[in-house]
């Protein structure tokens, strides 16, 4: 790896591990420490890119933690990662830091094989609490009653079901368990539902507060106590509930104990405050308040969407840099679909968007601003998004239900139970299919063609370009469709600047012969059919003719077009941005057995191992599917078939 041109400052240049961190800083130092890693955070984010807002949020969480906590003997469990750059800058990583998220440099999110602090892999979210709980148990049964399990979750992953199946379990668990609640009421975009607004309520509530006061002020003094500690926490606690009355608590009603609101950015206080609850026996919880892109000055009062992951940007003004390209470029697959429901729902008063919490990744933002009454942010709950959509094809709407190819894996059930096997006629829209790039294996879009296309009653399909994109669009929202539909199209840019073609019906199970050829045939689905076209310009300079087939169906196949291949090619490509375990290029081997045919088949996709992360050109280039790689199978598989015709004549 390049060698870091960034330099930490004065005490975090001193912390390679966060035991420098316990054995070198008193408390009142932290706040310096915390100063110098949200600018060590800053300097390398603005020159690299990465998740921002939300790491610069937790630093003085991220430092309390490692400095009240034994980690790793104590275990930390991230949620999701984006918030966990601070962790890794402290946990030996620092040096190498500006890899982040690169080919070849460590991952954006935690990882288990990448450092003994990284506890648990993650990257979708709202698992922290159900892990934790597994190695509190794990503990507990080895005998190992001392170590801590400390889950890091945010407001916005609360919302997902298995956040909650892990607090009601850990409800009667009698383990060393810590859920820090870091709310600051966004997840990507602005969080939603009710949930967001009991939190509200726990945070501003007076009384509430004025007896958590009381309650801090008494806790500070636990460690004087000894061994009467246990017991006057718990007549801090009843005199909490005898106090507030009606004031019900939703985690104390599940038997956690509840401590809080705090401020999340008081590092003294919050060191203080976990060192003391290391001490309480049981499931706990702690409500931290922090704030997206804390210490930033333009992300504190931009738009937290926007600082998210704003990409390059220079630090001293704010300004996202963005080079501007000297020719109209195509959109993202995103921006069409979201003006393209738009346009459809206009003259369609059926049509319904639901998306889990990606409003602005997914771009249904557009008809939520254009038509608030008939788009749905349902939160990060992509099961509820799922059956909520079937609800609502079952009384005759046509919902577009929205959601990353990755995060639709999580709600595989109810595509089966509650759409599939009811036939309801909802719309899939699987953005990101295919290689999520910096952001790894975590959100690769890999699984989705094997996973839908073995499904009864679905139609599978994919674009190869926004104007297919389109069509396919109006075709799912078609009455006479009537069935689940599923469009997958992949993350970033299209491959056209004038994409606002009319849109036109498709004969479902139908695909197009894009470029006649007589050597060997390419069959594509989806937008690696553009990767094809630019090997088969590569292939006609040495003299291979080579056809071209977007088959836009894997479910119904065109088999009339598959007859025709199979009936005049020997040797037969097969390219999908899926993987090639029981995908697309499975799917052609299938027909070929069960018609007779003997053509020679290679299939291009994704491997069957765990591709890391990086650009989706250098993850194409890896896998063997970019246009390079497309040209060389082409022609290694035509050299090898005249090797073989030689050998016969010889």
């Amino acid at each position: 790896m390049p060698e870091s041109s960034f330099r930490a400052g004065e005490y975090l240049s001193q912390i390679v591990y966060p035991k420098d961190l316990r054995d070198n800083f008193s408390v009142e130092q932290l706040p310096q420490v915390c100063d110098e890693l949200r600018d060590f955070i800053i300097d390398v984010v603005s020159q690299k890119g990465g998740h921002f807002g939300a790491s610069l949020g937790v630093v003085e969480l991220t430092v309390a933690l490692h400095y009240a906590f034994n980690t790793p003997e104590d275990r930390l469990v991230w949620d999701v990662g984006h918030q966990a750059y601070g962790h890794k800058i402290l946990t030996g990583r620092r040096d190498v830091f500006h890899t982040n998220r690169k080919y070849g440099g460590i991952s954006g999110f935690p990882k288990i094989k990448e450092s003994e602090y990284d506890t648990f892999g993650v990257g979708h979210s709202s698992t922290s609490i159900s892990a934790a709980l597994g190695m509190a148990v794990a503990s507990k049964l080895k005998g190992d009653q001392e170590r801590q399990h400390v889950a890091i979750i945010g407001d916005g992953a609360m919302t997902a079901g298995l956040a909650f199946e892990g607090l009601n379990h850990a409800g009667v668990e009698n383990s060393n368990l810590l859920v820090v609640l870091n709310d600051n009421c966004m997840s990507i975009d602005p969080n939603v539902g009710a949930l967001k607004d009991y939190l509200t309520d726990i945070t501003t509530s007076h009384t509430y507060n004025k007896v958590k006061d009381e309650v801090w002020h008494l806790l500070g003094k636990v460690s004087k106590f000894g061994p009467s500690a246990r017991d006057i926490v718990q007549k801090v606690e009843q005199s909490i509930k005898s106090t507030l009355l009606s004031h019900s608590n939703l985690f104390e009603s599940l038997n956690f104990r509840y401590f809080g609101p705090i401020d999340g950015h008081d590092v003294i206080h919050l060191t203080k405050v976990l060192e003391d609850l290391r001490d309480i026996p049981g499931p706990k919880i702690l409500h931290c308040l922090t704030k997206k892109g804390k210490g930033y000055a333009p992300a504190e009062a931009g738009s937290p969407t926007k600082w998210h992951a704003p990409g390059i940007f220079n630090k001293d003004t704010g300004e996202i840099i963005k080079v501007a390209p000297n020719n109209p470029q195509p959109p993202k697959y995103q921006e069409v679909f979201g003006h393209t429901i738009v346009e459809l729902a206009e003259k369609n008063e059926k049509i319904m968007g639901i998306t889990p919490a990606m409003p602005s990744g997914s771009s249904l933002n557009i008809m939520m601003k254009a038509m608030p009454d008939r788009a749905f942010d349902v939160g990060i709950a992509e099961q509820h998004a799922v059956t909520f959509s079937a609800g609502l094809a079952s009384q005759g709407l046509i919902p577009f239900c929205n959601i990353y190819s990755s995060f639709m894996q999580r709600a595989y059930d109810q595509v089966v139970h509650d759409v599939a096997i009811q036939n309801l006629h909802v719309v899939f829209c699987l953005d990101r299919a295919g290689f999520a790039g910096d952001d790894g294996p975590t959100h690769h879009g890999v699984y989705d063609i094997s996973y839908m296309r073995c499904i009864p009653n679905l139609i599978v399909s994919a674009p190869m370009n926004e104007e297919e994109l389109r069509n396919l669009m109006y075709t799912a929202q078609l009455a006479e469709t009537n069935a689940p539909f599923v469009i997958r199209y992949p993350r970033g840019q299209g491959v056209m600047p004038e994409w606002k073609t009319p849109m036109k019906k498709v004969k479902i199970g139908t695909g197009r012969k894009v470029i006649s050829g007589s050597d060997i045939a390419i069959l594509t689905f989806g937008h690696p059919g553009n990767l094809a076209l630019t090997a088969i310009q590569q292939l006609k300079k040495q003299g291979i003719s080579a056809a071209l087939y977007d088959m836009r169906f894997v479910k119904p196949l065109d088999e009339v077009m598959l007859h025709e291949v199979f009936g005049k090619f020997d040797h037969v490509i097969t390219v999908e941005d899926g993987c090639v375990q029981g995908g697309f290029g499975s799917a052609v081997l299938e027909f070929m057995v069960d018609h007779g045919y003997k053509s020679h088949v290679i299939r291009l996709g994704i491997p069957d191992r765990i591709v890391e992360h990086g650009s989706q050109d250098q993850l194409w280039a890896e896998c063997g599917f970019d246009a390079d790689g497309i040209q060389k199978t082409a022609e290694k598989a035509l050299q090898s078939a005249q090797g073989k015709k030689s050998n016969l004549a010889g």
